[in-house]
């Protein structure tokens, strides 16, 4: 069954648990001390959204430079969105005082490969982190456990769980080879 896309309808898909269980989830999620409830009507549409991630590239033509969504977007999975539009905003804001200034006729240059380093970074966090976290329909049962082991290494070690912190932050932004 469809829903008038060519996107199949994610209720008849399984990804989506039964109408009262998505609206008692939803309600325990934003349920508050001051005894807030969602009104509740009926779910007239469910599909999965394909998203797609898209970088830019050049992301400045002479003087107009893109930076955040205008430049790049990648899926929600690894939650860079926000953070590398910030990081374009950080680095424009290092070049910008020397190109008004016109101390620094090349500094225009130095915002894309800055801003790029860190975005090809996140692009590859958040296709990694999609891949990880999401089952692929007609997956093995071996595919299942090895992401499983995947998983476990990087929440069950140290340097997992440091590598998953810098990257769902976008830490460091300076110093050496991670700047970007």
């Amino acid at each position: 069954m469809t829903n008038g896309s060519s996107l199949p309808s994610v209720a008849n898909a399984g990804f989506m648990p039964p109408h009262a269980a998505a609206c008692t989830t939803l309600q325990a999620r934003v349920a508050g001390v001051d005894g807030f409830r969602l009104k509740e009507g009926p779910i007239t549409e469910k599909t999965v959204l394909r998203f797609r991630s898209f970088v830019q590239e050049p992301m400045r033509w002479g003087s107009p430079a893109l930076a955040g969504d205008a430049a790049h977007t990648v899926p929600p999975t690894g939650a860079r969105g926000l953070n590398l539009a910030l990081h374009d905003v950080k680095v424009l804001a290092d070049v910008l005082p020397r190109v008004l200034s016109r101390e620094g006729e090349a500094a225009p240059d130095e915002y894309q490969p800055r801003a790029l380093q860190r975005i090809w970074r996140a692009r590859n966090f958040s296709y990694w982190m999609t891949r990880l976290l999401h089952t692929v329909p007609g997956g093995s049962a071996y595919d299942l456990r090895r992401r499983l082991g995947e998983l476990d290494n990087v929440v069950g070690t140290r340097a997992g769980r440091t590598y998953l912190a810098e990257q769902y932050t976008g830490l460091p932004t300076s110093g050496g080879r991670r700047e970007g």
